[in-house]
């Protein structure tokens, strides 16, 4: 199942911008890559893999399948969106259903374009948007703790007393003003943590959406959002969506011309799936082969079974061993066999912590 990210912002900062350009290059990659649209707001992306062309190349390999990541458009949030106000409810549902959060902070300045507050401050957007999640959370945990008192005390309920120890964790922090993942959990109550699905516990990521001329370098406004993030543990990103959509029609040899005189290396929208692929902790592995060269993803840490998973369930419980090739020696060794006559093919095991880039091959019993 492919990971969701929830592009969520006051009305008019740019998200619907970004995430058509999003869309739009899913598109584009057609040709190479699946891409679908599986509702009118969700738009399913390949996630940019430089190395997975490469592999492909060697291998001779006829298709190309890369990791891929949801977007989410959530319509704009007005204040009041925890009580209802526009379509706050509905779209606070939306929300919880993700996996990550990234918050778009208009930080340009364009007359032609309103601001539903009436002034140009990515700060105060942000601390807008905070509120109304923030108290969406507290509503949610406030309307749960009756009953988890009555579980835990009269019938002795363990996952109860649990769920409601970490409920009151979480409003320790809320009602100091602070997002859910603040909130300090022990690795063994993460389980039941990520049970409770408070939408200010998800990572988060500030899209800082700038002006055409502030791509490459940001600018004042983007300034203040990435130190905001950096005091907050989150992750930022600057990006002109405006830049995003117009490169998003081009064709290859169009685009990188067009990068260069604005002196960019890559497209904001590869930078953009990156910084959400990775903020939630998630890393690839590849199978590659005549047939297809195939990214997988999984979160970091994972074992050499668990990984064998994730193609089929059967790989993980029928798990023998799983031949594996760093990454940079099948490239520097022309492939499978160059790797395996140097010696460079190894035979890993269940306890084996599969590493980002490793090319694998899973042997199984059926």
């Amino acid at each position: 199942m492919a990971l969701k990210v929830a592009i969520v912002g006051l009305p008019n900062v740019g998200k619907s911008t970004l995430f058509n350009a999003l869309t739009q290059t899913a598109q584009a990659q057609a040709a190479n890559y699946p891409f679908c649209t599986i509702e009118p707001n969700i738009g399913d992306v390949a996630v940019p893999e430089p190395r997975l062309e490469a592999l492909a190349k060697i291998a001779g390999s006829k298709e190309i399948i890369p990791a891929r990541i949801n977007f989410v458009d959530v319509a704009g949030l007005v204040r009041g969106a925890s009580k209802g106000e526009g379509l706050g409810n509905q779209f606070l549902a939306n929300i919880r259903d993700c996996d990550a959060v990234a918050f778009v902070a208009r930080c340009f300045e364009d007359d032609d374009v309103t601001h539903v507050e009436g002034r140009i401050d990515p700060l105060s957007d942000l601390d807008i948007i905070d509120t109304e999640l923030m108290l969406a959370d507290l509503e949610s945990l406030e309307k749960r703790i009756p009953a988890l008192e009555k579980k835990a005390k009269a019938g002795g309920d363990k996952e109860a007393a649990l769920t409601l120890k970490l409920v009151n964790l979480a409003l320790v922090q809320l009602n100091a003003g602070k997002p859910a993942r603040a909130t300090q959990v022990s690795k063994e109550d993460d389980k039941a943590w990520r049970m409770l699905q408070l939408i200010t516990s998800k990572p988060a990521l500030y899209v800082c959406n700038v002006d055409e001329g502030s791509a490459a370098d940001g600018n004042a406004l983007s300034a203040q959002v990435v130190a905001r993030a950096a005091r907050d543990k989150a992750d930022a990103v600057v990006i002109s969506a405006k830049i995003e959509s117009e490169i998003a029609l081009l064709d290859a040899a169009e685009r990188g011309e067009f990068l260069e005189t604005l002196g960019l290396e890559e497209p904001g929208l590869n930078r953009l799936i990156h910084h959400a692929y990775h903020l939630l902790g998630q890393q690839t592995y590849f199978t590659v082969g005549p047939k297809e060269a195939r990214a997988w993803t999984i979160a970091a840490g994972v074992t050499a079974p668990q990984a064998a998973g994730v193609i089929h369930t059967d790989f993980e419980k029928g798990f023998i061993r799983a031949e594996t090739i760093a990454y940079a020696d099948y490239i520097r060794l022309n492939g499978e066999s160059g790797a395996r006559d140097a010696g460079k093919m190894r035979l890993e095991g269940k306890e084996y912590v599969v590493q980002d880039g490793d090319v694998m091959h899973f042997r199984f019993n059926t």
